[in-house]
């Protein structure tokens, strides 16, 4: 039997037009997906508790709840732009803070002398972790690692395990005065993403941080000093936890070694999320500090509700999970629609 060309129809009349379209909804939900986790929880706990959570009060709660994360996160993102890996921030966190406090209590040193040897402090612990990494060739996991239980160590040795408490001054303003209304948290959460945004954006050393996170091999080969951009990038992020450790310990009224235990989790979660956003599944700031609020909006909202503490561990990981496959899935799915 002899088949002419009209008795059967071409494959690609209408499936090559269904295919882009179903990638044009697929790069759509990857690139915009998280926004709508967003907003989707925004309405969510509005319509759950109105009164409570849609108010002027709280949601300038929830951007004061979310400062010290998007600071760590903000860190953090630079050392994952870099292609790298920081498992010690949580610890210098928690020693900056000691730190600080400790010099200004038992050794009466000014505010802005305790200040600046603690977060020297914390860019020697982010030098210690690039000189790992970047001299000796250490994983990066191992080596944050390493790092992280030696700074723990000394926490403990300093403080004796005990929190060390402020017996009162200035050093309270910096996370509990405000400027025109707006707490001191916000203003410098939201100046250091804007001066990192900068950094990675509009400076050859950015570039450079995303060309070595993109393919170290042709960073190098085109001039590139990777081993200087990957110590520069862990600095920053030690930095980073060091400005959070500070601001907390003027929060809370003391220091003390747990302190950043629990940023550790809601930093990678943040910077997963943000990856999703915008852009094709790459780390950058302005999708950090939305995946910050995603965070912080989870938590506040299921505080607000009632929910137990440790619900906030378990949401905080479910987000974790999802962040990571969320990313995995927008590179995988942009990278099909690109060929």
């Amino acid at each position: 039997m002899t088949i002419t060309t009209t008795d059967v129809e071409s494959p690609t009349s209408e499936t090559g037009p269904a295919i882009a379209r179903n990638h044009r909804v697929l790069s759509f939900f990857a690139r915009y997906g998280t926004l709508l986790v967003l907003a989707g929880m925004i309405i969510a706990f509005g319509l759950a508790s109105p009164n409570a959570f849609l108010t002027e009060r709280n949601l300038v709660n929830v951007l004061n709840q979310s400062a010290l994360l998007a600071i760590v996160a903000g860190g953090l993102t630079l050392v994952l732009v870099a292609g790298q890996f920081d498992l010690s921030f949580g610890n210098v966190l928690g020693l900056t803070g000691i730190l600080a406090v400790g010099l200004m209590e038992r050794s009466g040193l000014p505010i802005p002398v305790a200040i600046g040897l603690a977060l020297v402090a914390a860019a020697v612990v982010g030098l210690a972790n690039g000189l790992l990494v970047s001299g000796l060739r250490v994983n990066p996991i191992v080596a944050t690692l390493a790092t992280s239980t030696i700074v723990l160590g000394i926490n403990f040795w300093y403080s004796n395990g005990a929190p060390i408490n402020l017996s009162g001054g200035s050093f309270t303003a910096i996370a509990r005065g405000n400027i025109f209304g707006v707490p001191m948290p916000i203003i410098i959460e939201l100046v250091f993403l804007a001066i990192l945004w900068v950094v990675l954006n509009r400076t050859v050393f950015g570039h450079h941080a995303q060309a070595v996170g993109a393919n170290p091999v042709a960073a190098r080969l085109a001039g590139v000093n990777v081993a200087r951009v990957t110590l520069i990038a862990f600095v920053i992020g030690a930095v980073a936890a060091g400005i959070a450790g500070i601001v907390l310990s003027a929060r809370i009224g003391s220091a003390q070694v747990t302190a950043g235990d629990s940023f550790l989790l809601g930093a990678f979660a943040a910077c997963f999320l943000g990856a999703s956003v915008l852009r094709d599944g790459e780390f950058h700031i302005l999708g950090t500090f939305i995946g910050v609020l995603i965070v912080t909006v989870a938590t506040n909202g299921f505080a607000i509700l009632g929910a137990p503490s440790y619900a906030q561990y378990i949401v905080q990981g479910v987000i974790l999970a999802g962040a990571v496959a969320l990313s995995t899935t927008s590179r995988r799915i942009l990278g099909q629609v690109k060929r």
